[in-house]
This record gives structure tokens, sequence and C-alpha cells, in this order.
């Protein structure tokens, strides 16, 4: 890291994205194909698709709802008169020649993203930034092409669903930079439940503009733009090596070409495609088809209302009003779900520290060992709430109550049934006469706490929780431990 700080010193990066995130809608954006994920080949296509003679398009009213929503997320202004446009150009994956997408009046108009960058240290906050969006559109999205043994296979179930692009502006100023950008737009959508945002599933593509231009210049310089970056991963090392290699140009008094480039992840560098294209390249119109649209105030007035509060709102209210850590809030507020879950079980017992350790921690973990689908966990708020008052109560020990946990997440059973079918909890415990055994038992440590030796009690702490099978509360074994040998000691 410090050598590749080195090489680039001279210049700064300038960097923009353009994320194509697709939009959670039963079916496409002007068809009534189906939106589906691993189906077989070209089973998810209709006529209007497949761009068919005679097949016109019909606007999804749903599309234009989420990408409405995706634009409040970002405080984007709405259009309130939209409009199509036709992008014109001759590849496989478009049976149509062309694209349907909003070049003129796009949907949503400016916005901003907030990002948090990278701490000093691990669970320390780092940096947080505004980013600004130039627009937010609505488009189709094109068929998937797969290159095998000198031969190119398409599938168009992916054509025609509904995608939203949001195009930053060139704030960005190093890979970690975009990472944590795209790491904030897939919260934003997720949270507003525009979009899963599954890289995995191409639910969510980035392309990247990287230009260098001399530190302190207001100037930009060339742009490259890069192409199949399917992981976060992935754009910051294109990234960073887009750098690097503008950098050894630019140092060698060499031109940069305005050219689209693609990235190789087994290579780690890229390849350059084509020269860029300019808009006028597209032969841009309107669509003939599709009338513009009018949006009224109402409408959008309804949506902004149903939006969820913003990860970063939600994170700093769990610090001021719950008192919680930025090692529990971080944890908490990327996932909605998990959010919710939390202020649920608050609600019903009041203890948000205790309860957001067992959510953070123990509930987030049994959520991963299910492949991370909450519907094949049986544990409610409420249940929690239940767990985390019989800890309070002193009935089991903070760790009995992570092995309760586990148990009811996956057989529903209530926290005192599972204690019960477990053999865990304190209520049948007499702590008092166990502690006084162990005292007994332990004549040295005893001896040893008495004469001032104040670390020999953790001898007899371990005695009482091996006689109770970790059953015991922990402080309560503490206090009367220190009780009984100071009662005797008197």
């Amino acid at each position: 890291m410090a050598d590749f700080k080195k090489r680039t010193m001279e210049y700064e990066a300038v960097v923009g994205l353009e994320v194509h995130v697709q939009l959670r809608t039963r079916s496409k954006a002007f068809s009534r194909s189906r939106c589906s994920y691993g189906e077989e080949p070209n089973g998810a296509t209709d006529p209007v698709v497949l761009g068919l003679p005679g097949a016109l398009p019909v606007l999804n009213r749903e599309a234009v709802l989420q990408c409405i929503r995706a634009g409040l997320m970002f405080g984007s202004q709405i259009s309130r008169i939209t409009s199509w446009d036709r992008k014109n150009y001759f590849y496989p994956d478009s049976p149509k020649n062309y694209q349907i997408t909003q070049q003129a009046r796009p949907i949503c108009v400016g916005g901003t993203v907030e990002i948090e960058l990278p701490g000093r240290a691990r669970n320390i906050q780092g940096e947080h930034r505004f980013i600004r969006l130039n627009r937010i559109h609505l488009e189709e999205d094109v068929g998937k092409l797969t290159h095998e043994d000198g031969h190119s296979l398409i599938d168009f179930n992916r054509a025609g669903t509904p995608l939203a692009e949001i195009v930053t502006e060139p704030d960005l100023r190093s890979a970690e930079e975009a990472a944590a950008c795209l790491n904030s737009i897939r919260m934003y959508l997720a949270h507003a439940e525009v979009s899963p945002c599954d890289m995995e599933k191409g639910q969510m593509r980035c392309d990247v503009n990287v230009s260098l231009r001399p530190m302190g210049s207001d100037e930009l310089g060339t742009r490259v733009e890069l192409k199949n970056l399917n992981s976060i991963s992935a754009v910051r090392h294109a990234i960073d090596q887009e750098i690097l290699r503008q950098g050894r140009i630019l140092r060698a008094n060499g031109t940069i070409l305005q050219e689209t480039r693609r990235w190789d992840a087994v290579r780690n560098c890229s390849d350059g495609m084509r020269r860029k294209e300019a808009v006028h390249d597209y032969c841009y119109f309107p669509d003939p088809d599709l009338p513009p649209l009018r949006l009224g105030e109402e409408l959008i007035q309804r949506l902004r209302d149903e939006l969820p509060e913003k990860p970063f709102d939600r994170q700093r209210r769990y610090e001021r009003c719950y008192g919680l850590p930025y090692t529990l809030t971080s944890v908490l507020c990327p996932s909605r779900a998990l959010g919710d879950f939390f202020e649920a079980a608050v609600k019903i017992y009041n203890n948000p520290r205790a309860i957001a350790n067992l959510v953070a921690n123990d509930l987030l973990r049994e959520i991963g060992a299910v492949g991370g689908c909450w519907s094949e966990l049986r544990l409610s708020p409420n249940d929690l709430a239940e767990l985390v008052a019989a800890v309070d109560r002193g009935e089991l020990s903070k760790q009995s109550a992570q092995d309760v946990l586990a148990a009811m997440c996956h057989s529903g059973e209530r926290p005192a049934a599972a204690m019960e079918r477990l053999g865990i909890g304190g209520s049948d415990i007499d702590l008092e006469k166990i502690c006084r055994e162990a005292i007994g038992e332990n004549v040295r440590a005893t001896a040893e706490f008495k004469g001032g030796k104040v670390a020999a009690i953790n001898a007899l702490k371990g005695a009482v929780m091996g006689k109770t099978a970790g059953r015991a509360d922990p402080p309560m074994v503490d206090a009367t431990l220190r009780r009984l040998l100071l009662k005797n000691t008197e």
C-alpha cells in the first residue's frame, strides 16, 4: 500500500460510478414476461422481450414506483414529467438492436448517498462523506452472453428486467471510497425493498469511470470506463490497477485513450475493448411507442411517507437513544430486518444493550448457519425479550442464554420450555448451598482469599460453575462467594 501511494502521489484519481440495479418487480419493465433467476435459458421471454414484429411495450407501473422510491431514499428531485428514449446499438445481447432507457428526462435528478470510509482500526467508526448523484433513470436490462470454446451462447431471460441506473458525480477519489459508495447504495436500496442487490445473481452491477489529473488541478482527465465488475472486491482491484496503469502512461508522457476496458479478475488486469462512444454515437431519439408520463405530487408524497429510516440515521439514533456502541450499531443497522427485530424486542423488554448483544452476535450467527434465510428461524422478538428478562432475574447465566437462544431459533420453543428441555436454568439451583460446599471443599483457595489473595476466588468460582454445569450466573456466583467468605472472616 505504501508503494502504491508513492507511485501515484503526484496525481489525483477521479472516480465515478454507474450502478445498475435490478428492481424488485414480478414482471419485466415493458412486458408481462416474469422476472426470474435460475430458470432454463430463454424460458422467461415473450414477443416484446424478443423484439418480434408487431409486439408493443407497455410500461410496468411498479417499476416506476420502485425507481421513485430509490430516488427518494437518496433525496433526489422527482421529475413531474418523464419520458423514454431508444439507445441504438447492434450487439447480440439486445434482440431489438436498441435499449429502452431515459436520456432526456430521467425520473430522478440529483441526490446524495452517505458513505462511511474505513476506520483507522477494526470496529472504529470512520469518516462519513456525502457523494453527489447525477441522476437515477429507469431502463431495461439486456440478455446474458456466455463465451465457451470459441462460441457465444445467449440467454434472454434477463432481457427486459427493469433496471435503475444510478450515476454518481465524479466525487470519489480512491478504490476504498468507491467500495464504500457501493456498500451504501446497496444498504439504502435493500432498506427500501427496492432491490435485493445480490451481486452474485447479477442484481447489482457496476461500471467505473476512472481518470487521473495532476494533484491540485480542477480539470478532469481523460476517463476510462471499466466493465465486467461483478463484486465489490473486483471494483477495488480494478480501480487500483487502472490508477497505476494511467499513472505509468502519464509519467512516460504518453496519452490516455478514452476507451472501454474489460476487467479480468483472474489476471488482475484490464484489456481494451473499444474506444469510448460519445452520446451522439447511440443516436438517441424518443421512443414512439411509449408516451411521456406525468407523476403527481400526491403519489410522490405517499411514497415518501412510506420510506424506512435511512441506515446511518438509524445508527445515529441507536447510539443517541439506546447508548449502544459503534461495535453494535454497525452490525444492527446495515440490515433492516435485524434492526427491526432488535427494536421490536426492546419495546417488549427495556434492556437495549443485552438485546443488542444477543441479536448482533448470537442471532446473526444462527441466521448465517441457515444461509441467511430468516424464514427458517423460529424465534420471535417476544421470545428474545423473555430470554433477556430471565437472565436479568438470575434464572440463567449469559453463557447459558446463548445456548437457549440457539435452541429456540430451531425449535420454536418459548424460553422456559427450552431451558427445561436443555436442563438449563437457575431457578432450581440452591446457589448458596453449592457455594458453601465449594468453600468447604477448597480449603487452600479459601485460606488464600482470606489471607488477601483476591484472585484465589477464581478457583472457588470454577468449582461452583462445575457443580452447576455452567447453569449458575457468574456475577451472582461471585457476589454469593464474597458474601459468605467475608461473613466467615468476620
